[in-house]
């Protein structure tokens, strides 16, 4: 070993000791981890206008929105989708309309640079639906200019070959409300009343409320929008008041006791926005229990205020407990009992949504967040899964049982296609990303590399198996996924280095026979190594494929590429040591005092291409687990 190599080596331990006393030191007393997740301002934003349409603005300190919507400002003039991007229109729209509700004059110094920001760009007119949608709901957009949802969607059965299932859970969960709401296309007055005339580039004169043409033959379903208008105007909708009341009790049956709908911000607008265009009161019960779960994602601090769009328990817990232990801590340290132990409460025995395809499956997943009934997934129960099989607990009877009745669960989850999906099967009907309403392309929920990756891996580490047709069909899968450069795509992190990562972990531990396509992959992580020993990839990658594996080291994104390599190394022998030991190096440099690590860039994976998350805890853990395993392996 040489001396700079030893010297690296002799911090190793310093390192894993100051991270897992600083995770220790942060457990809540019920036994879970969670952190900030955080995505871009249309959140808080969103909430903003909620309150004001509810009225229920001046019993929350929204002044502190204002502050933090102010601090979020690029110097350019916009917001962003996720760091230094440049900025972005409809979050920087969706940003200036909430300050404008909450009292900001349009001459005020960064209201005149976001108007020049946002008009240089195009305006309101070049927005997203969604955007739009909002500020319809206040008079400064046109219904006209919305796409038609017409209510009796709720009324197709399950074996019809649409339906609302073929809806990815969020898309579902957004959906259903909204079926309401653009039926009915209220138009509220705000205190104070706004205008955004002042965003149309064209001039408010000259606005075609009008859907966007491809010039191709999906400009068929703008036909069909202007079919739907035209039943609409002249009150030709078919079952329209059963579709209605259908989705109504669809959404008062999947709130939960919580308040929350589904987990997820835009299902819990979305579902309040219903329940005010039919009429109920602010003092409804589901009302309120509603409001308290919106509050519940806020983040207030002496001087700000702003909402996360999900919150991140089970996920957090899970992985601060697996990094705990690869990393040194006892399997039964008093930490990792009360985590576990806390894991094993959130086990949900409920049928959800899943169970409409999966006829076969019987509960006993895990969701990702505090409460959601309805929507486990495969990710987290995965996760889950692998850190109770470290963990030593009081009942080890009652943790096996939780842990093969979750297997269970996983292995009927499995799609047609091979994969793994994250909330369902077979949810992968692609047309439905070329509907006018879907531009966010994310109406789908098909098996992707890195959950099918989690679930190999989770059937390596906990030594069980499945069906021997449906694991080689898994397998197949994840090997024809590899790109012809080596890495695998990831859908719910940023991005290559992600799926790359979780690939090569799972390849190692259930088919290290595969040392062609492993060193493949190894190679590309390795090939991607920055300069100063680190790993980053921007979140530009998913619309510029020439950026895979490319952007500012990141702590967690380093993790991830050692994560990899050293699975790779467990196969292939002495193989990539050189870069192993910079990316090493990377994190016990970049290490803090106090055990954290920081990083600015946004590493989780909302929608590609339209919405990134930052998780607060990602530059935590993951690099803990990566010194851990790598202490482990060669120290």
């Amino acid at each position: 070993m040489q001396t700079q190599d030893r010297v690296i080596a002799s911090k190793i331990p310093a390192a894993i000791t100051a991270s897992q006393n600083y995770l220790l030191s942060i457990q809540y007393p019920d036994g879970y981890w969670w952190a900030e997740l955080e995505s871009n301002v249309t959140i808080t934003a969103e909430v903003v206008l909620l309150h004001k349409i509810w009225g229920t603005d001046n019993t929350r300190p929204l002044h502190k929105a204002e502050k933090y919507l102010r601090s979020q400002q690029r110097v350019h003039g916009g917001w962003e989708l996720f760091y230094n991007d440049g900025g972005d229109l409809s979050t920087s729209v969706e940003a200036y309309m909430a300050l404008k509700l909450l009292g900001v004059p349009e001459f005020d110094p960064a209201m005149l640079k976001a108007r020049d920001f946002i008009v240089k760009r195009g305006g309101i007119s070049k927005t997203r639906i969604f955007t739009k949608f909002h500020l319809a709901l206040i008079g400064c957009y046109s219904w006209r200019g919305i796409p038609s949802l017409p209510p009796w969607v709720m009324l197709l059965p399950e074996n019809f070959w649409f339906n609302i299932y073929e809806l990815s859970s969020w898309a579902r969960s957004s959906t259903v409300p909204l079926l309401i709401v653009f039926d009915k296309k209220p138009v509220y007055v705000t205190n104070p009343a706004i205008c955004l005339n002042e965003l149309y580039s064209e001039g408010v004169e000259n606005i075609k409320y009008e859907l966007p043409r491809n010039h191709n033959w999906t400009d068929i379903f703008l036909g069909l929008d202007e079919a739907f208008k035209f039943a609409e105007n002249f009150n030709l909708i078919p079952f329209r008041e059963a579709g209605i009341q259908a989705a109504e009790r669809w959404i008062l049956e999947r709130q939960e006791v919580s308040g929350d709908w589904g987990g997820i911000i835009p299902a819990m607008l979305n579902s309040m926005l219903a329940l005010r265009s039919l009429g109920y009161d602010v003092n409804d019960p589901i009302v309120l229990r509603g409001l308290q779960a919106i509050d519940n994602f806020v983040i207030e601090t002496t001087d700000t205020y702003c909402v996360q769009p999900c919150v991140s328990p089970v996920w957090d817990t899970a992985w601060v407990m697996r990094s705990l232990i690869e990393s040194g801590i006892a399997p039964d340290h008093p930490a990792i009992v009360r985590g576990g132990e806390w894991l094993l409460q959130k086990q949900i025995f409920d049928y959800g949504d899943w169970a409409v395809k999966n006829k076969r499956g019987q509960p006993g997943a895990w969701a990702f967040e505090f409460e959601n009934r309805f929507y486990p997934d495969v990710d987290d129960t995965a996760v889950v899964v692998m850190t109770l099989a470290l963990a030593k607990l009081p009942n080890e009877k009652l943790k096996q049982a939780a842990m093969t009745r979750a297997i269970n669960w996983v292995a009927t989850m499995q799609c047609q296609g091979g994969g793994w999906a994250a909330f369902d099967m077979d949810n992968d009907q692609d047309w439905l990303n070329l509907l006018p309403y879907s531009d966010l392309k994310a109406m789908i929920d098909p098996n992707t590399a890195d959950v099918t990756s989690r679930v190999l891996e989770m059937l390596g580490c906990c030594d069980t198996s499945i069906n021997e047709d449906d694991f080689n069909r898994a397998l197949d899968y994840l090997l024809r996924e590899q790109e012809p450069s080596g890495c695998w795509f990831g859908r719910w992190g940023v991005n290559y280095i992600y799926g790359t990562s979780g690939a090569l972990s799972a390849l190692a531990l259930i088919a290290p026979q595969q040392r062609q396509s492993i060193t493949r992959g190894a190679n590309w992580l390795v090939s991607c190594q920055n300069p100063d020993g680190g790993w980053g990839e921007t979140c530009q990658s998913y619309k510029d494929s020439s950026l895979k594996g490319k952007g500012n080291s990141t702590a967690s994104q380093t993790a991830w590429a050692l994560i990899g390599l050293l699975a790779a190394a467990e196969v292939v022998g002495d193989f990539a040591q050189d870069a192993i030991q910079r990316g090493v190096n990377y994190l016990v440099t970049t290490q803090h005092t106090d055990g954290t690590w920081n990083e600015d860039e946004f590493t989780g994976t909302g929608f590609p291409c339209h919405f990134y998350l930052k998780y607060h805890f990602y530059q935590q853990y993951f690099p803990l687990l990566a010194l851990g395993r790598y202490q482990k392996q060669f120290a």
